[in-house]
């Protein structure tokens, strides 16, 4: 690829190296999402720490959105004092430390300690959560407007290569492991160590390329959860303003609720209605791993031409295609199909959703608009995958009609996506605040 045509999408002063280093945060994160959230921890805890229990799936959705609720009514308030102070790097430093420490503390989670396991989840996802916010709100300081889409599915398409890289090396041990007889209880543990070791080593390279862009503003940090919330309240009345902003944040709620059950849920459908084993699911979230690898950057590339929103629409198009395709699954082979289109669509719906917020940013409020759209991201995780989890609670365990119902998620963001105008929302975020 030419040089010249990478340095012409970036800002005046960003370095290709610098663009490498933010991008290898999401190489980093993703072995977290890969393997704790989808294709390891999640199936052992219902079938393992839990066996089987008929609570298990929504004892599962209830801890992540937890952590997910605790992430909506204080990331707005972080971002507006990492703002204020020029501290994005080194609060994003200290979450990580934080995550890795957590995942690694995954590994002491044996069978029937389900309260360990969730505290433990909460504290890591969380900490997670707010590393995938203040990553993000570097994007509109690195990369042009024009060519925002281009570099965040650059980042997305390391971050797969980073999921396939760490759930590769877990599968690998996986394998030995059972090889010699072991039991989930005995090798799932090594690979949150795993997990955890991927993580922290890779960020390395984040906090030795990566610089803090944005002046300090010397206004009083928020400190107390008192004034995160006021903060929050805050942030939602001065984005009103901002229509097509605040719309694509409602967008993100229905579709992101979608896209939040198949990252969460997605090992355990397939072992438990499907029929997959533990390696199986792990060479399944594999491929779905490369499948969003290619929809990041295919479409990160393509959606700069296309547009963010024509673009947006066609995966979620294809994620209505995806559950119906899940839900009617009689055997593996047809379900492959589903994992296939599912990875495709993650890939491309993930980089253009956090394009298009980024193009309708205000420059002078990154870390507090990107905390609210962490707000609605999580807002959306939240409401997914307990959505799912009640479906399946009342129903009797019928999974089928709860990946059925998440279909209505993407058409309902859908239909909130089409009064969106970006580019009339890129000129609001560069004009003079509006009243």
């Amino acid at each position: 690829m030419n040089l010249d045509r990478l340095r012409s999408a970036l800002n005046p002063g960003v370095r290709l190296r610098e663009v490498f280093g933010w991008a290898m945060y999401d190489f980093a994160n993703s072995g977290y999402s890969t393997v704790v959230i989808t294709a390891v921890f999640a199936a052992y805890f219902v079938g393992g720490v839990a066996d089987g229990a008929d609570w298990a799936t929504l004892a599962w959705t209830s801890g992540l959105s937890l952590s997910y609720l605790i992430v909506m009514l204080t990331m707005p308030g972080l971002g507006a004092w990492a703002d204020r102070v020029a501290g994005k790097k080194r609060l994003l430093m200290w979450v990580t430390a934080g995550c890795v420490l957590s995942t690694a503390a995954l590994s002491l989670v044996g069978p029937g300690q389900v309260a360990l396991a969730l505290c433990i989840l909460v504290l890591s996802n969380t900490f997670f959560s707010y590393g995938e916010s203040l990553t993000a709100s570097f994007l509109p300081e690195l990369a042009k407007p024009e060519a925002m889409g281009r570099v965040s599915g650059w980042g997305w398409s390391l971050g797969y290569i980073g999921g396939m890289l760490t759930l590769g090396v877990c599968l690998a041990y996986v394998l030995a492991a059972q090889a010699r007889g072991e039991s989930g209880s005995q090798f799932v543990p090594v690979t949150m160590l795993i997990t955890a070791a991927v993580y922290g080593a890779a960020t390395w390279v984040t906090f030795a390329l990566l610089r803090e862009h944005s002046p300090a503003r010397p206004e009083a940090p928020v400190q107390s959860v008192a004034q995160s919330l006021r903060r929050l309240r805050q942030t939602l009345r001065d984005a009103l303003p901002y229509r097509d902003f605040t719309q694509l944040l409602a967008c993100a709620v229905a579709y992101q609720g979608g896209v939040a059950v198949a990252i969460t849920l997605a090992a355990i459908y397939a072992e438990q209605v499907i029929g997959f084993q533990p390696q199986e699911t792990m060479v399944l979230i594999f491929v779905l791993n490369i499948a969003a690898f290619v929809g990041a950057l295919v479409f990160g590339h393509v959606q700069d031409r296309l547009g963010h929103k024509l673009t947006l629409s066609l995966t979620l198009l294809g994620w209505v295609a995806t559950c119906f395709i899940a839900a009617l699954s009689t055997d593996k082979a047809t379900f492959w199909w589903a994992a296939g289109i599912a990875g495709f669509c993650m890939g491309s719906s993930q980089s253009s959703g956090r394009a298009m917020a980024g193009l309708m940013v205000p420059p002078q409020r990154l870390g507090e608009f990107f905390g609210l759209w962490t707000f609605a991201i999580r807002l959306a995780s939240i409401l997914g995958p307990l959505m799912y989890g009640l479906i399946t609670w009342l129903s009797d365990g019928n999974q089928r009609l709860a990946i059925g119902a998440t279909s209505l998620l993407f058409v309902l963001g859908l239909v909130l996506l089409m009064p969106v105008n970006v580019e009339r929302g890129r000129r609001t975020a560069l004009g003079p605040s509006p009243a």
